[in-house]
């Protein structure tokens, strides 16, 4: 099948696990670009004292970014199969919430914040992960309905 016959057989799900894939890989590039990141030469390859942030706002680092850029790959990639796509979007909110509460619970001039974190990285987390499972069950109960099935 091609690209462009896969495109049109996407269904709603596929089409969000896609669109965020695309989204953290944008953010992870981003990340890497002097101005849209600021204070960009006191990047860190880790580590909770890396000074650059993404529109002056989210603090990053290089391994933040190459995490962005990793779940950005996968979303794309597992936005393939109706399958994956729940799994991305639901188990990838579920990633995100369990970073919310990390982030919450470390510190932030501790070790332990190695990604690093902020205050305004951790509630987007809890934003991301509340609309990345949100995404994932409405779009898959619809799906589910649709095709006279079971929604769970």
């Amino acid at each position: 099948m091609g690209t462009h016959a896969r495109e049109l057989t996407r269904t709603p799900l596929q089409m969000a696990a896609f669109v965020a894939g695309i989204v953290f890989l944008v953010v992870g590039i981003l990340g890497f670009i002097p101005g849209i990141t600021t204070n960009y030469g006191a990047m860190k390859f880790a580590g909770h004292d890396s000074g650059a942030h993404l529109l002056g706002l989210f603090q990053v680092s290089v391994l933040h970014n190459i995490v962005h850029l990793l779940f950005g790959v996968a979303g794309v990639t597992l936005a393939r199969t109706w399958t994956g796509a729940r799994n991305f979007l639901v188990w990838g909110g579920v990633i995100y919430l369990l970073l919310w509460i990390y982030g919450l619970l470390v510190g932030r001039d501790s070790t332990a914040n190695f990604v690093p974190l902020n205050t305004a990285d951790n509630w987007l987390h809890f934003l991301l992960g509340i609309a990345m499972i949100a995404l994932g069950v409405l779009f898959s109960r619809r799906t589910a309905h649709t095709r006279g099935s079971s929604p769970i």
